[in-house]
């Protein structure tokens, strides 16, 4: 069962709510029409103080080995904020946004991006879509009193570690994507399977779960390789699995899974041949369309997260009209409405204020889909259940969503997949 945070998460922040911080001189990009310009507070102090105005960073990826997922999930942040700005902002004033790139683990891009969100005030920072990129910058963000909300991270780990309440996300943890996907692999008739994971705790994580629920639904792993993503020659790994002659093979990566997939067909263990499986690091309409046409014909990928509606697919496409993926974009305008609301909720822009409201605003309430409607109910003094894009999110003591969704898509001869799944599944996250 997947619970819990350190005990008493919520009296943590309310405990922490009563701390102030002092911030002073700093500087930064500025992408909204308010702006103010104090200096980096010290991460290790324990929250900042709310000045009214809500100030948010997105810390989500422009470079790196995630770099495609970027375009979506800046433009959900970017919608809701439009929105809410548009119904009067929050506690009467306009969101200040701040854009900074998270890059990946291969740079410490991310951590200079914190540094200066944290210069300028952020009281959240949404990002960042790699759940180690997170992992290693959320100490330096929690510790600055600033919620850390993430619209992408399904790591494990992130349900217990230590994150002082300041830590959500609207996407589920690999346990539950791990179990459709391994689910999947063994229905479609594979009895054995291979898994060619990333060697990092996104990687690690999701193979542990997939690699459990084959073999519980009366599968076989015949070989399992976590390799080096960075590795500039997959064919050891590759030859592993091609040793074993598995039925199924899941592909459990990041942009690299392309090297991966051209190592798969030169060793002569093509997609019409054995059955590919992918997760959301790698199910992508842009890292393939290179590739000889039918190379991904028929492979199958998991997504979390309910299909974006087309009229809000046109939203997104109002503010970029360049988007070719909507992975995450429903995640992240969730996770834009939720802090807004919070923020309504505890009448303050304050990060710890916040995270104390934002169960509150999640669940128990009256049902409401977007921010207007719910703040207005707010305002009535009602209390509200927000029901986004991405469905139902109803936080549990983690920061966890308790129920989600996971989409399973397939891709064309063209090596792009179908932006309508072939079916969604939705479970809870404690089993």
């Amino acid at each position: 069962m997947i619970r819990i945070a350190p005990a008493g998460r919520f009296l943590a922040v309310a405990a922490a709510a009563s701390l102030a911080l002092t911030a002073c001189g700093g500087g930064g990009s500025n992408t909204a029409t308010q702006s103010s310009q104090p200096a980096a507070p010290s991460s290790s102090a324990p929250a900042a103080k709310g000045d009214g105005t809500l100030t948010i960073g997105t810390l989500l990826p422009q470079t790196g080995s995630l770099a495609f997922l970027g375009p979506p999930e800046f433009a959900g942040v970017d919608l809701a904020i439009k929105e809410i700005n548009e119904a009067g902002g929050v506690l009467g004033k306009p969101v200040t946004k701040y854009d900074t790139d998270s890059g990946d683990t291969t740079t410490n891009i991310a951590s200079q991006s914190v540094d200066k969100l944290l210069a300028q005030k952020a009281d959240a920072i949404i990002g960042a879509a790699s759940s180690s990129v997170s992992e290693s910058v959320i100490d330096k963000i929690t510790g600055a009193g600033v919620i850390h909300f993430s619209p992408a991270n399904t790591s494990d780990k992130f349900t217990t570690i230590e994150d002082k309440g300041l830590y959500f996300r609207t996407s589920p943890p690999d346990k539950l994507q791990g179990r459709v996907l391994g689910d999947l692999v063994v229905s479609d008739g594979n009895d054995t399977v291979g898994i060619l994971a990333m060697q990092d705790s996104y990687g690690t994580g999701l193979a542990d779960q997939v690699q459990k629920t084959v073999t519980d639904g009366g599968g076989e792993v015949v070989e399992r390789v976590d390799y080096d993503p960075k590795a500039a020659d997959f064919s050891a790994d590759v030859a592993k699995i091609k040793a074993k002659n598995p039925k199924g093979i899941v592909l459990i990566g990041f942009e690299e899974t392309a090297k991966v997939i051209q190592e798969l067909v030169k060793q002569g263990l093509p997609a019409d041949k054995h059955k590919w499986y992918m997760v959301d690091g790698n199910t992508s309409n842009t890292n393939y369309v290179k590739m000889p046409k039918g190379t991904l014909d028929g492979v199958k990928g998991t997504i979390p997260g309910a299909a974006a509606p087309e009229e809000f697919q046109k939203q997104l496409l109002a503010v970029n009209p360049k988007l070719e993926d909507y992975s995450y974009a429903p995640e992240s305008y969730d996770a834009m409405n939720l802090l807004a609301l919070a923020a309504e909720a505890a009448k303050s822009d304050a990060g710890v204020d916040i995270a104390a409201k934002l169960a509150e605003v999640s669940k128990g309430g009256e049902k409401c889909k977007d921010f207007k409607t719910c703040v207005d109910l707010l305002k009535a003094g009602k209390d509200i259940d927000y029901d986004g894009v991405s469905g139902p999110v109803e936080f549990n003591d983690a920061g966890d969503p308790a129920v989600a969704t996971i989409g399973i898509y397939q891709y064309g001869k063209d090596n792009k997949y179908a932006t309508k799944a072939l079916e969604y599944r939705t479970g809870n996250i404690s089993g």
